[in-house]
């Protein structure tokens, strides 16, 4: 006779039989980052949209591609058992991760902005971080590391770029 399993080992759950969505493992988060850079490219569509800087043709071929992406994403929801809706975070006093849809348009202010709105603001006006940091171990200095990020959703410009690296 083979042993009884303890209460104390894991259960084993194969995909697809999930019984919540904290039992399918890395799946809704992978999904929800996913998601989250979906509706923040979907956003800088809509204001190059909104500024005519988007010929017909790009327009286009940006709608096509981020409607395959918002498929793949419900596809895959439904490989995982995971309700598409789970995948807006509630981060309490941050408030969602997502807007309720329908919600937020780019440009437009809210009241309690989602963290995707504000990823999006900040896309939008452009933020430069600049910093360096040093780990160690034992009064060690073993890794040093030097940060310079521009984050926009703006064209770099190339004097820009010839400046950071002189």
């Amino acid at each position: 006779m083979s042993p009884e399993p303890s209460s104390e080992e894991p259960s084993i759950i194969p995909i697809g039989k999930s019984k919540s969505n904290s039992e399918a493992g890395l799946a809704p988060l992978l999904l929800t980052v996913i998601e989250l850079i979906r509706q923040l490219m979907e956003a800088q569509v809509i204001r190059r949209m909104d500024a005519e800087m988007l010929s017909d043709e790009e327009l286009d071929r940006a709608a096509e591609s981020l409607r395959q992406l918002e498929e793949q994403v419900i596809k895959l929801c439904e490989v995982f058992d995971i309700d598409p809706e789970d995948l807006n975070l509630d981060l309490g006093e941050i408030g969602t991760l997502l807007p309720k849809s329908g919600e937020y348009y780019p440009g437009e202010k809210s009241e309690s902005p989602s963290v995707l709105e504000l990823l999006d603001r900040i896309l939008n006006t452009g933020v430069v971080l600049d910093g360096s940091l040093d780990l160690g171990l034992a009064e060690l200095s073993l890794i040093h590391a030097r940060l310079h990020l521009v984050l926009t959703s703006k064209p770099i410009s190339k004097s820009y770029r010839s400046q950071e690296s002189e």
